[in-house]
């Protein structure tokens, strides 16, 4: 295990009371339904029950209490494709502050109209998450502002890492745990706080099909970039940040990885709400689906999956379940 997720273990277990402050623990729930689909016995972390909709919450604030009330004071500057975004306006709200979040033009109105709520500004440019972080960066130097990454940063690392610490105070040993995986902030949090209890457990990240930036990086063993396509995932969309430090601790510590088609994400949302009765957003289903995926793999097991976020708008969530049959 890399020194690198020791260190961000041992961080994530020193700052999760000081999170609790603010944001709440999430239930670790069984979803019976989708396990008899999956043939395992199936437990879900429910961070789309978080607040502001979104595990991402989490890292936010934890880089967001490593700054002075001077520093907030000036502004805090971050890059999101929406739910980082609407962590960093919350992390403000409570502690106090100014924000500004660069967007994609195409980034979720809800999720947007959330950040605004909370008093951020925004900035839309472009598409693609990975040209806005270097954007958000050049905007945060220029005018004397802090910048919180969404994901390359130890210390949002840890935030995230607190999900886990959650988790095994809520269950006993678990044989797998499938995440949802756009830069990596979530699933190397998790897994270095899980490998470092139960080394066996394994990892296993998911991304769209239409945008694998990390897949890619993790392959290649550099960050590379590639042509994505749009996809229901939105909270996984963009590419990965270069020198971004997510990718190394994705190479070390996930196990497995698997990509998922848009019609599988498609009817795994369909499949929770018709069953399991909860609303979470396009890359929680995708970890969902991902499960399934590997259904021959998992069967008889303990499984976790991560739902991490809830932010999808209706008509995107009507668009989703308008392509699939009704689950049974």
């Amino acid at each position: 295990m890399l020194e690198k997720a020791r260190d961000i273990a041992r961080r994530s277990q020193e700052i999760a009371p000081k999170l609790l402050e603010h944001l709440t623990v999430t239930p670790l729930l069984p979803f019976s339904a989708l396990g008899a689909h999956l043939g395992a016995d199936l437990l879900v972390k429910c961070e789309h029950l978080q607040r502001t909709g979104s595990f991402k919450a989490r890292g936010a604030l934890a880089k967001t209490l490593t700054f002075t009330s001077e520093q907030r004071r000036r502004g805090v500057v971050t890059a999101s494709s929406g739910n980082h975004g609407l962590g960093v306006a919350n992390a403000l709200a409570a502690l106090g502050g100014q924000g500004v979040v660069f967007v994609p033009e195409n980034a979720s109105p809800v999720k947007v109209a959330a950040i605004e709520r909370l008093g951020a500004r925004i900035q839309r440019h472009g598409t693609d998450v990975g040209v806005l972080e270097r954007l958000a960066r050049e905007h945060a130097a220029d005018h004397d502002m802090v910048y919180i990454p969404p994901y390359n940063d130890p210390e949002v690392i840890a935030g995230q890492g607190t999900v886990a610490v959650e988790m095994l105070e809520q269950t006993g040993e678990l044989d797998a745990v499938v995440v949802a995986v756009g830069g990596g902030g979530l699933i190397s949090g998790v897994a270095s706080v899980l490998k470092r209890r139960w080394p066996g457990v394994r990892i296993i990240g998911a991304s769209p099909a239409n945008d694998a930036g990390m897949i890619a990086s993790v392959r290649a063993g550099e960050v590379v970039w590639v042509d994505a396509e749009p996809t229901l995932s939105e909270g996984t969309s963009g590419n990965i940040e270069p020198g971004a430090i997510t990718v190394e601790l994705c190479r070390s510590l996930v196990d497995d990885w698997v990509l998922v088609d848009e019609g599988a994400i498609a009817a795994a949302l369909r499949m929770i709400v018709d069953t399991e009765h909860h609303l979470v957003e396009g890359a929680a289903a995708m970890a969902f689906a991902a499960a399934l995926a590997k259904r021959d793999e998992l069967g008889g097991r303990r499984v976790a999956v991560i739902s991490c976020g809830a932010n999808i708008s209706a008509d995107l969530l009507a668009d989703a379940l308008s392509t699939t049959s009704r689950s049974g």
